[in-house]
Protein backbone atom coordinates (compact mmCIF):
# COMPACT_ATOMS: atom_id res chain seq x y z
CA UNK A 1 0.00 0.00 0.00
CA UNK A 2 1.25 3.69 -1.04
CA UNK A 3 0.75 7.14 -0.03
CA UNK A 4 -1.45 8.91 -2.54
CA UNK A 5 0.25 12.09 -4.46
CA UNK A 6 -0.89 14.60 -2.24
CA UNK A 7 0.84 12.94 0.52
CA UNK A 8 -2.66 11.23 1.66
CA UNK A 9 -1.61 8.52 4.43
CA UNK A 10 -2.16 4.76 3.91
CA UNK A 11 -4.40 5.03 7.30
CA UNK A 12 -6.55 7.61 5.58
CA UNK A 13 -7.32 5.93 2.91
CA UNK A 14 -10.35 3.46 2.33
CA UNK A 15 -8.46 0.78 0.38
CA UNK A 16 -11.58 -1.38 -0.70
CA UNK A 17 -12.94 1.65 -2.58
CA UNK A 18 -9.32 1.78 -3.73
CA UNK A 19 -9.08 -1.56 -5.25
CA UNK A 20 -11.07 -0.97 -8.50
CA UNK A 21 -8.30 1.60 -9.66
CA UNK A 22 -5.37 0.81 -7.58
CA UNK A 23 -3.94 -1.27 -10.54
CA UNK A 24 -4.41 2.11 -12.87
CA UNK A 25 -0.85 3.63 -12.08
CA UNK A 26 1.96 1.70 -13.66
CA UNK A 27 3.48 0.48 -10.87
CA UNK A 28 1.00 -1.16 -9.07
CA UNK A 29 -0.76 -3.16 -12.07
CA UNK A 30 2.52 -3.46 -14.01
CA UNK A 31 0.51 -4.08 -17.43
CA UNK A 32 3.35 -1.65 -19.38
CA UNK A 33 5.25 -4.42 -20.81
CA UNK A 34 8.59 -1.91 -20.23
CA UNK A 35 7.41 -1.74 -15.94
CA UNK A 36 6.72 -5.50 -16.24
CA UNK A 37 9.90 -6.52 -17.17
CA UNK A 38 11.87 -4.06 -15.18
CA UNK A 39 10.10 -5.61 -11.98
CA UNK A 40 10.43 -9.07 -13.23
CA UNK A 41 14.39 -8.67 -13.55
CA UNK A 42 14.25 -6.65 -10.21
CA UNK A 43 12.48 -9.38 -8.42
CA UNK A 44 14.20 -12.41 -9.54
CA UNK A 45 17.67 -10.56 -8.38
CA UNK A 46 15.98 -10.12 -4.79
CA UNK A 47 14.71 -13.91 -4.66
CA UNK A 48 16.20 -16.76 -4.31
CA UNK A 49 17.60 -18.80 -7.02
CA UNK A 50 15.09 -22.04 -6.02
CA UNK A 51 11.65 -21.77 -5.80
CA UNK A 52 10.29 -21.80 -2.13
CA UNK A 53 7.57 -20.05 -0.08
CA UNK A 54 7.04 -16.47 -0.67
CA UNK A 55 5.09 -14.31 1.94
CA UNK A 56 3.34 -11.16 0.49
CA UNK A 57 2.77 -8.98 2.89
CA UNK A 58 0.07 -6.01 1.86
CA UNK A 59 -0.32 -7.30 -1.47
CA UNK A 60 -2.64 -5.43 -2.44
CA UNK A 61 -4.02 -6.90 -6.04
CA UNK A 62 -1.25 -9.56 -6.43
CA UNK A 63 1.01 -8.21 -8.49
CA UNK A 64 4.13 -8.88 -7.44
CA UNK A 65 2.57 -12.22 -6.33
CA UNK A 66 1.74 -13.11 -10.01
CA UNK A 67 5.41 -11.78 -10.64
CA UNK A 68 6.81 -14.47 -8.13
CA UNK A 69 4.11 -17.00 -9.08
CA UNK A 70 5.75 -17.03 -12.72
CA UNK A 71 9.42 -17.88 -11.57
CA UNK A 72 8.15 -20.63 -9.81
CA UNK A 73 7.75 -19.26 -6.25
CA UNK A 74 4.97 -20.92 -4.29
CA UNK A 75 2.88 -17.80 -2.93
CA UNK A 76 0.76 -16.32 0.19
CA UNK A 77 -0.62 -12.95 0.02
CA UNK A 78 -1.51 -10.98 3.03
CA UNK A 79 -3.61 -7.70 2.66
CA UNK A 80 -6.05 -6.17 5.15
CA UNK A 81 -8.89 -5.12 2.18
CA UNK A 82 -11.26 -7.85 1.26
CA UNK A 83 -11.20 -5.96 -2.13
CA UNK A 84 -7.46 -6.41 -2.74
CA UNK A 85 -7.64 -9.67 -1.66
CA UNK A 86 -10.80 -10.49 -4.28
CA UNK A 87 -8.47 -9.21 -7.20
CA UNK A 88 -5.69 -11.00 -5.77
CA UNK A 89 -7.38 -14.00 -5.57
CA UNK A 90 -8.51 -13.62 -9.77
CA UNK A 91 -5.06 -12.53 -10.69
CA UNK A 92 -3.60 -15.92 -9.27
CA UNK A 93 -6.70 -18.24 -10.27
CA UNK A 94 -4.99 -21.31 -11.06
CA UNK A 95 -1.54 -20.35 -9.63
CA UNK A 96 -0.17 -21.88 -6.31
CA UNK A 97 -1.03 -19.18 -4.40
CA UNK A 98 -3.35 -18.42 -1.48
CA UNK A 99 -4.84 -14.79 -0.34
CA UNK A 100 -5.81 -14.20 3.13
CA UNK A 101 -6.88 -11.07 4.37
CA UNK A 102 -5.30 -9.75 7.56
CA UNK A 103 -3.16 -7.43 9.29
CA UNK A 104 -0.01 -7.24 7.04
CA UNK A 105 2.09 -6.62 10.91
CA UNK A 106 0.66 -9.63 12.53
CA UNK A 107 -0.26 -12.40 8.99
CA UNK A 108 -3.02 -14.99 10.28
CA UNK A 109 -0.40 -17.54 8.74
CA UNK A 110 -0.23 -19.91 11.85
CA UNK A 111 2.94 -22.09 12.09
CA UNK A 112 4.00 -22.01 8.91
CA UNK A 113 7.48 -20.47 7.44
CA UNK A 114 8.55 -18.81 4.49
CA UNK A 115 11.65 -18.79 2.24
CA UNK A 116 10.85 -14.94 2.06
CA UNK A 117 9.17 -12.02 3.32
CA UNK A 118 8.18 -9.34 1.08
CA UNK A 119 6.76 -6.63 1.35
CA UNK A 120 5.94 -3.29 -0.87
CA UNK A 121 5.24 0.34 0.46
CA UNK A 122 3.91 -1.61 3.97
CA UNK A 123 6.43 -0.29 6.32
CA UNK A 124 6.58 2.91 6.69
CA UNK A 125 2.33 2.42 7.27
CA UNK A 126 3.28 0.47 10.25
CA UNK A 127 2.77 1.87 13.67
CA UNK A 128 5.80 -0.43 14.94
CA UNK A 129 7.44 -0.95 12.20
CA UNK A 130 10.56 -2.56 14.45
CA UNK A 131 7.77 -4.76 16.25
CA UNK A 132 6.56 -5.82 12.59
CA UNK A 133 9.93 -6.56 11.55
CA UNK A 134 11.08 -8.76 14.36
CA UNK A 135 7.63 -10.72 14.13
CA UNK A 136 8.60 -11.13 10.07
CA UNK A 137 11.77 -12.24 10.88
CA UNK A 138 10.36 -15.18 12.77
CA UNK A 139 8.02 -15.97 9.68
CA UNK A 140 11.32 -17.50 8.21
CA UNK A 141 13.07 -20.56 7.59
CA UNK A 142 16.86 -20.46 8.59
CA UNK A 143 18.52 -19.00 5.24
CA UNK A 144 15.43 -17.00 4.53
CA UNK A 145 15.36 -13.57 3.53
CA UNK A 146 13.25 -10.21 3.99
CA UNK A 147 12.90 -8.48 0.86
CA UNK A 148 11.38 -4.44 1.58
CA UNK A 149 10.86 -1.86 -0.91
CA UNK A 150 10.02 1.32 0.34
CA UNK A 151 10.84 4.89 0.00
CA UNK A 152 9.75 8.65 0.99
CA UNK A 153 7.26 10.05 -1.33
CA UNK A 154 6.08 14.12 -1.67
CA UNK A 155 7.93 17.11 -1.14
CA UNK A 156 5.81 19.44 1.06
CA UNK A 157 4.80 16.95 3.19
CA UNK A 158 6.83 13.68 2.81
CA UNK A 159 5.76 10.52 4.04
CA UNK A 160 7.43 7.09 4.03
CA UNK A 161 10.42 5.53 5.91
CA UNK A 162 14.01 6.52 4.64
CA UNK A 163 16.51 3.87 4.08
CA UNK A 164 19.07 4.58 6.61
CA UNK A 165 16.11 4.46 9.39
CA UNK A 166 15.08 0.70 7.83
CA UNK A 167 18.32 -0.20 7.76
CA UNK A 168 19.23 0.66 11.37
CA UNK A 169 16.01 -1.40 12.54
CA UNK A 170 16.78 -4.66 10.72
CA UNK A 171 20.94 -4.17 11.96
CA UNK A 172 19.67 -5.90 15.36
CA UNK A 173 17.90 -8.60 13.23
CA UNK A 174 20.69 -9.58 10.34
CA UNK A 175 23.57 -10.41 9.61
CA UNK A 176 23.15 -9.14 6.24
CA UNK A 177 21.38 -5.97 4.99
CA UNK A 178 21.75 -4.56 1.68
CA UNK A 179 20.23 -1.45 0.03
CA UNK A 180 19.91 -1.29 -3.43
CA UNK A 181 18.27 2.44 -5.03
CA UNK A 182 15.31 2.46 -7.17
CA UNK A 183 14.67 6.49 -7.51
CA UNK A 184 16.74 6.12 -11.04
CA UNK A 185 15.40 3.58 -12.86
CA UNK A 186 11.83 4.96 -13.71
CA UNK A 187 11.16 1.40 -16.07
CA UNK A 188 10.42 0.48 -12.53
CA UNK A 189 7.76 3.47 -11.86
CA UNK A 190 6.53 4.34 -15.50
CA UNK A 191 8.45 8.23 -15.29
CA UNK A 192 11.16 9.94 -13.97
CA UNK A 193 11.02 10.38 -10.08
CA UNK A 194 12.77 12.22 -7.84
CA UNK A 195 12.04 11.11 -4.61
CA UNK A 196 13.85 8.44 -2.23
CA UNK A 197 13.09 4.68 -3.50
CA UNK A 198 14.74 1.70 -2.60
CA UNK A 199 14.41 -2.20 -1.55
CA UNK A 200 16.19 -3.67 1.14
CA UNK A 201 17.22 -7.39 1.17
CA UNK A 202 18.20 -8.42 4.63
CA UNK A 203 19.12 -12.07 5.61
CA UNK A 204 18.65 -12.77 9.43
CA UNK A 205 22.35 -14.39 10.55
Amino acid sequence: MMNDSDGTTALSIDWDVMAATFDDEPDHGLRDPVVRRAWTARLRSWLPDRAGDVLDLGCGTGSLSLLAAEQGHRVTGVDRSPAMVELARGKLAGRDAVFLTGDAATPPVGEQRFDTVLARHVVWTLPDPGRALRHWRELLRPGGRLVLVEGVWGSVTPVGIPADRLTALLAPLAGKVRAERLSDDPSLWGKEVDDERYVVVAVPS
